[in-house]
This record gives C-alpha cells, sequence and structure tokens, in this order.
C-alpha cells in the first residue's frame, strides 16, 4: 500500500459501494463494488456488507466509511434513509471492530460532506472561492458548505421545510422515481427548492450531484435560479473518492 492509494466506502439508503480509489488522480482504481443495503439497514447488518466489500478488494489499510448521517467524532447523531438504530451509535468502533482495525484506522463522514470534499479537491476549481454547495439528489438530499474550500460540516439542508414539507420528500431522485415524475416535472421541485436554498445561504456555485447526475443533461438545464449549477465531475463515486482521502489522511467529523 502506498500513500496514492485509499479506500472508501460509500453508505447509501438504497445501495453500499466501495472501491480502491487513485487519490493522486481523484478516480476508482479498477470497479467498484455495490452491494444492497440491508433491510432492515441496523448497524450490524450494514457492518457485515461493509465487511464483505473490504474483503472483496483484500484491503488491509485504513478504510473511510460515509452514512447519510449527521457524524460527530465518530458517532451518528441522526439517521436518514438508514435504520433509527444508527442514532447514538459509535460507528468508529463498530467498524473497526467488524473490519478488525484500530480505531484511528477508521475515519467516518457524512456521505455528502465526502461528496463535496471530492468535488473541491478533483473538480471544478471555481469551487474552492467563495460559498460553494454541493447537493446530492438520491434516496434523499445531501448537502455539503464550503467556505474557500473548506467545510462547514454537517449541514442538514435536505431537510429544509420547503412550502410546507421536508425538501427531500418532494425533491429527492427517488421522489422522481416512486412518483413517476418526468425530468421536467421533477426538476420544477428541484429548481423551487435549490431558489430556497440559494435565498438562504447566497452560495457562488452549486454543485448537483448522486446517480441523477448521470443524467445531467434531463434536468440541470430547465433548472431556472441565480446561482450557477454545476454537475459533480466525480458523479456518483465522489463520496467513495473523499471517504478514501479522509482515510488516509486521518480526517473526521
Amino acid at each position: 500500500m502506498t500513500a496514492t492509494r485509499g479506500f472508501g466506502i460509500d453508505i447509501g439508503g438504497s445501495g453500499i459501494k466501495g472501491a480502491l480509489v487513485d487519490l493522486e488522480k481523484g478516480q476508482l482504481i479498477g470497479e467498484r463494488l455495490r452491494i444492497d443495503t440491508p433491510r432492515p439497514s441496523t448497524p450490524e447488518a450494514v457492518a457485515e456488507v461493509v465487511a464483505q466489500i473490504v474483503q472483496h478488494f483484500s484491503w488491509d489499510g485504513p478504510v473511510g466509511v460515509t452514512l447519510p448521517a449527521v457524524i460527530k467524532k465518530g458517532v451518528a447523531q441522526t439517521a436518514a434513509n438508514i435504520d433509527p438504530g444508527w442514532i447514538g451509535t459509535d460507528a468508529d468502533a463498530l467498524f473497526a471492530k467488524r473490519l478488525d482495525r484500530t480505531v484511528d484506522q477508521i475515519s467516518m463522514l457524512n456521505d455528502a460532506d465526502a461528496a463535496g470534499m471530492a468535488e473541491i479537491r478533483f473538480g471544478d476549481p471555481a469551487a474552492r472561492h467563495g460559498v460553494t454547495a454541493l447537493l446530492t439528489f438520491g434516496t434523499g438530499i445531501g448537502s455539503a458548505v464550503f467556505h474557500d474550500g473548506k467545510l462547514v460540516p454537517n449541514t442538514e439542508f435536505g431537510h429544509l421545510e420547503v412550502d410546507g414539507h421536508d425538501a427531500e420528500k418532494k425533491a429527492a431522485a427517488s421522489v422522481k422515481d416512486n412518483e413517476g415524475l418526468s425530468y421536467p416535472e421533477w426538476s420544477q421541485r428541484v429548481d423551487r427548492y435549490l431558489s430556497v436554498l440559494e435565498n438562504l445561504i447566497w452560495p457562488d456555485l452549486f454543485i448537483v450531484g448522486g446517480g441523477v447526475s448521470k443524467k445531467s443533461e434531463k434536468w440541470v438545464p430547465l433548472l431556472n435560479i441565480r446561482t450557477k449549477v454545476v454537475v459533480a465531475s466525480l458523479q456518483n463515486n465522489a463520496g467513495i473518492v473523499g471517504a478514501a482521502a479522509a482515510a488516509v489522511e486521518g480526517i473526521e467529523h
């Protein structure tokens, strides 16, 4: 193992993904492995899947892990689109034990924060200046906010109240699929959400990511907000890359 390689795991509401990462290029090394998130997604069940992925790659170094949750000193404080049993779980200790690592070999991060860190480092250079907000559209909506490239950890702007509703209940990518919305229909909801958020934090740039970023040409041009919007350069692999970098550098929130 060299410092130019790392390993990241991205835990989502529908899938758990892991891969080796080239930390000089910000790219996956080979194919990632994705396994469906277990039902129920209890800490023990998820840890078992994470162990399967790590073992698949025969990786024996530090591991970065993202969760769709507020993370404080390795402990999950919330649980968005995963089992509520995560709340109060010492995720550092859980994964260290299951992966046979020391606690300092595990780096736990909020999933959107990890994705944002990867985009700030490897994506559009404009993101490193001023206020940048990355938003991941998937099972829910994750957010990461940066000021001059420095992360403000654990923002939960996917849960803003918009027109009387939790934003992600109306504008997450999963809602598009579940309600059978067309891209134009769904983009109107995203546009409304982003207009509320931009009036709250006045960002210089929005970066949109998550699985739906692969089809960005179908909805991003339909957005009608004042803030510039760019598509995440790493698309849905940003969380893995950010987690791997955090693990090598010992970053945790």
